[in-house]
């Protein structure tokens, strides 16, 4: 049985698959860490610590107390978030895959860090964007991506360390709120039409992006972990998607669901700027090919349960 560690279990990702990974390996065998101390109230159905992933004395400390094998490093500064501070953004991001590497070279742990459709830039290939491709991103989330892609194949190579990674498009859930990313309007557009009937959209018409559900996105992360190592060609990212829309393609979605929820355009500049720089759709036939990756959500079907939730949190009185 794996004995886990999830670095930055309190954010939109980490809330979700701390509790994921436990139903699949016991509550036991997964040990959940993140710097606010806020978490410790969350994750009571499992060892919690206390934890900056800066701290690599720390984070090297609960690595061998709980004979960690697997360390899944979350941590990150989201991409608009990260372009107010670009400094910190680099200091956290990369601090903590450092710490995560090293730690993993010396306990001989395997290591998830995800990537992101952030690591591409304006001069790749915006349709079916290749797995394999020019990446000159912009932001300095991206460019944190693929120096983390780059670290982590270089950590596999020169030191045998079992890195994996997929690059993430947007994620939508229904449990966490968005947490500065480009792409939170896709989450923030449903609670805007079960609560106000109303949505002001910052990226315009257009402007296609790929998404995925939660349930696809955890998925995804353990059956990485899990597939054959012999098998992996790419490793360190591997593109996975689950559908590609715009604005008016989701806001349709549930018009057609609520007929009396209406939307409107106020764009910002900075994150319009940096979705304009990411592809439209990826190609994750890599993915699909080496460890068979299969989304099971569509824009329909996760809109009848985005909507289905969030109702139900609403008239329960638990948003605020």
């Amino acid at each position: 049985m794996k004995n886990i560690l999830v670095v930055g279990a309190g954010g939109q990702i980490g809330s979700e698959l701390v509790p994921h990974l436990q139903k699949i390996y016991g509550n036991s065998n997964v040990v959940a860490a993140d710097i606010n101390t806020k978490c410790a109230d969350v994750f009571k159905d499992g060892p919690f610590e206390l934890l900056d992933a800066l701290d690599a004395q720390k984070f090297a400390d609960i690595v061998k107390k709980y004979k960690i094998d697997t360390i899944y490093n979350m941590v990150a500064l989201l991409s608009a978030t990260g372009e107010k501070n670009p400094q910190l953004a680099w200091k956290i991001n990369m601090g903590a895959l450092m710490n995560s590497l090293e730690i993993a070279r010396e306990f001989n742990c395997a290591v998830f860090t995800p990537s992101s459709i952030g690591a591409f830039g304006p001069n790749s290939p915006k349709d079916n964007t290749p797995q394999d491709t020019i990446m000159r991103p912009t932001t300095i989330y991206g460019i944190c991506k693929v120096t983390g892609e780059m670290l982590g194949d270089y950590y596999f190579q020169k030191y045998g360390v079992d890195t994996r990674s997929v690059r993430f498009p947007g994620i939508i859930s229904n449990v966490t709120l968005p947490g500065g990313g480009t792409t939170d309007y896709a989450v923030e557009i449903y609670y805007g039409a079960i609560q106000q009937k109303h949505y002001v959209c910052p990226l315009p018409e257009g402007t296609y992006l790929d998404m995925m559900y939660m349930p696809d996105a955890l998925d995804a992360c353990v059956q990485l972990m899990e597939a054959d190592p012999s098998k992996l060609k790419h490793r360190n990212s591997f593109n996975v998607t689950a559908m590609s829309f715009e604005p008016s393609q989701i806001y349709a979605a549930i018009k057609k669901r609520i007929p009396d929820f209406t939307m409107e355009y106020d764009v910002d500049p900075v994150k319009k700027a940096i979705a304009d720089s990411w592809p439209n759709y990826m190609d994750d036939s890599c993915a699909r090919e080496e460890w068979g990756w299969n989304p099971k959500w569509n824009l329909e079907t996760m809109t009848d349960d985005m909507l289905k939730v969030i109702g139900e949190k609403y008239k329960a009185g638990l948003l605020k």
